[in-house]
């Protein structure tokens, strides 16, 4: 049925019932799994007059985001192994989480992207977006989401 499944994470509650179920279904398809952690580029101001960030204290957020990033996608690639399942873990520096998302899929030949939806509604999903709805729109697999 599948050969690679990419499962995004972010290491919240809502995400790591994606992961489980990922990890389930690539059991049963005997596939590879990719886990996926988008990390933001920099720590940007969205304020008119803030106070700007020294060079290298975006360094040390940078770093901090990066690390914090691998550990969750290493959770992730440990659990997989626990059920038998091979598995990969990526970080991905971008601000744009679902065309990175997407890039992923398309670079590591994927062929179903599993994610989670936190099912906003309204002012919410116009306020905050929605980078499932993105990627469902965009992809060029199927993307399994989750709630």
């Amino acid at each position: 049925m599948y050969t690679r499944i990419l499962v995004t994470t972010d290491g919240s509650a809502l995400s790591k019932k994606a992961v489980s179920s990922a990890i389930e279904l690539a059991a049963l398809s005997g596939a590879e799994l990719v886990a996926l952690k988008v990390v933001p580029r920099y720590p940007m101001s969205y304020f008119e007059g803030s106070i700007a960030l020294a060079p290298q204290e975006v360094g040390r957020i940078e770093k901090q985001w990066a690390d914090d990033g691998q550990a969750v996608v290493d959770a992730v690639k440990a659990a997989a192994a626990k059920k038998g399942v091979t598995a990969r873990a990526v970080t991905a520096r971008s601000d744009l989480v679902a065309e990175a998302i997407i890039a992923a899929a398309k670079k590591h030949k994927c062929d179903l992207v599993v994610m989670a939806s936190h099912g906003r509604k309204g002012i919410k999903r116009i306020l905050l977006g929605s980078e499932t709805q993105h990627v469902l729109t965009h992809s060029h697999v199927p993307v399994l989401v989750l709630r």
